[in-house]
């Protein structure tokens, strides 16, 4: 069933959103050569105590962090640990809280000091694409017109989207109906008319080859590109207006940064 949320629950969730990203952001501030996915998570978990809020991923099916932290061939689920940054990697992260009983989540790609020009362009189109879909999350328009718009984009650019881990409705739980593919589904049973009050984690995963990916034999939990080439993943929750569709996990006034996404 999709909850259409009420002009009370969408100011939570508006509250909740903006907790997400500025932890994010400080989060992508600290993303340098040297430093390791678990000092990252480290950090994400002690700014949720500073807050106030609960890591939403934390426990989620066992996820045992509060981060997802997706570093180069890793498109989403990694777990964070010893591994070490080096310069030319990039780090996917991947981030949700639950404040007053609703969920935010949102993601950004950083790049680890600089990295080759065709990587930074991975990072260019997956974000483009991202916004690409957010701008058809208007009333009338249906879910596919958001896959449709961010799978053009990522295709018509030489890159190729995930079939097998998708977006999805979030409020009450972190994944609510519908279903949000970032492709055109041959399937007609996902598709769905949007209408305002739903909220939306839109959340485009690109890589640089192929589309397929594998997950993790051992710890269940991290999937990679198949060919292990470089994969990247932004994300942001989204309510659907009126009008033009607001995205909800932005940077309150009058914080600012160089990450917002």
């Amino acid at each position: 069933m999709i909850v259409r949320k009420s002009a009370q629950e969408v100011a939570r969730m508006r509250k909740v959103g903006q907790v997400v990203a500025s932890i994010l952001c400080q989060l992508a501030r600290e993303v340098k050569p040297g430093v390791t996915t678990g000092q990252l998570n480290k950090l994400a978990e002690d700014l949720c105590k500073q807050r106030g809020v609960i890591p939403a991923f934390k426990g989620y099916n066992g996820f045992p962090a509060g981060l997802c932290a997706s570093v180069n061939e890793v498109v989403v689920h990694g777990i964070p640990g010893a591994l070490q940054l080096k310069a030319g990697d990039i780090i996917g992260l991947d981030f949700g809280v639950i404040l007053e009983g609703y969920y935010g989540d949102a993601a950004l790609t950083v790049p680890v000091g600089e990295i080759a020009p065709d990587v930074q362009r991975l990072l260019q189109v997956t974000k483009e694409a991202l916004h690409l879909g957010i701008a058809q999350a208007r009333p009338g328009n249906w879910v596919s017109d958001i896959s449709r718009a961010i799978q053009n984009h990522v295709e018509t650019n030489g890159f190729s989207v995930v079939r097998e881990f998708v977006g999805h409705g979030i409020g009450h739980a972190m994944h609510e109906e519908p279903q949000i593919p970032n492709f055109v589904a041959p399937l007609s049973g996902y598709d769905c008319k949007l209408k305002s009050g739903m909220t939306l984690a839109i959340e485009p995963m690109v890589n640089m080859g192929s589309y397929q990916v594998t997950i993790d034999p051992i710890d269940h939990w991290t999937v990679r590109t198949i060919d292990r080439k470089y994969s990247a993943h932004f994300e942001h929750t989204v309510l659907v207006t009126d009008g033009d569709p607001e995205i909800l996990t932005v940077l309150p006034a009058p914080e600012e940064s160089e990450w917002s996404w």
